[in-house]
């Protein structure tokens, strides 16, 4: 079968390697980083069967990469239009609208709309950054509003995810670890109890630079520190677990 896909302007179809699946890019409008990629990997997911959400989804990088790792129905919540329209040609190109489907809109809203306590896992890769000043802030629009507090906080996202996700259902985040104490307060705030925590570094000896965290919604108190991640090595060579993320090696 032959995949026909239409791309626009800086638009390019890259390959998801491990996952022998493709997704649409833009510099200009929206790339997906390691952040996301370790986070559909982090997550507690129902192999067989399930309702997932991810919210914040960009171009649809974690339905896709979830994809592959479960066979249930995952929802993609988006904001921005273009980004919006990006991951439902990457879903079509990829043969995924049975089980894919994206919705855009704002996810403050969602829980309203889709049913509060109707899915079983809720993975969020929210803007990392509160929002600077005018003088500070990336004068592309969709990149702003991709990584600053513009239009969605940190507390939106947990709140919203707390509502949407049933008991005893997994939340999973990836953050800055700066933001750490914040999420935490967050997340027990909104009844999601922190079950599991990995620090992602750089380079041995460096400063962990990506935090993961997944919760249970009225778990009981119980955190588990997980081996930290390292991404390269002393030769600036992705590390073999990092290899394995991502290429499936």
């Amino acid at each position: 079968m032959v995949f026909v896909v239409n791309l626009r302007e800086d638009e390019r179809l890259d390959y998801l390697l491990a996952e022998n699946l493709r997704i649409i890019q833009s510099p200009s409008v929206f790339a997906f980083s390691l952040d996301a990629v370790l986070l559909a990997r982090f997550v507690y997911v129902p192999i067989q069967k399930g309702n997932l959400i991810d919210l914040c989804s960009g171009n649809g990088v974690i339905p896709l990469f979830l994809s592959a790792r479960t066979k249930g129905n995952i929802t993609g919540v988006e904001i921005q239009e273009r980004l919006y329209d990006m991951a439902i040609r990457s879903i079509e190109y990829n043969g995924l609208q049975e089980r894919l489907k994206m919705i855009y809109g704002d996810i403050k809203d969602m829980p309203q709309k889709l049913g509060f306590g109707k899915f079983d896992v809720v993975t969020c890769n929210p803007p990392y950054f509160t929002t600077p000043s005018k003088e500070e802030i990336n004068p592309n629009e969709h990149l702003a509003i991709a990584r600053h507090e513009i239009l969605c906080t940190l507390e939106d996202a947990v709140k919203a995810s707390s509502q949407l996700v049933r008991q005893g259902g997994k939340v999973a985040f990836v953050h800055r670890p700066g933001r750490l104490n914040d999420l935490i307060t967050l997340m027990r705030q909104y009844r999601l109890e922190p079950k599991r925590i990995q620090l992602v570094y750089p380079k041995l000896g460096k400063e962990a630079n990506i935090l993961l965290v997944e919760a249970i919604k009225d778990g009981s108190p119980d955190l588990k520190i997980l081996p930290p991640l390292i991404v390269y090595n002393e030769v600036d060579e992705y590390t073999p677990e990092i290899r394995e993320i991502l290429y499936g090696e």
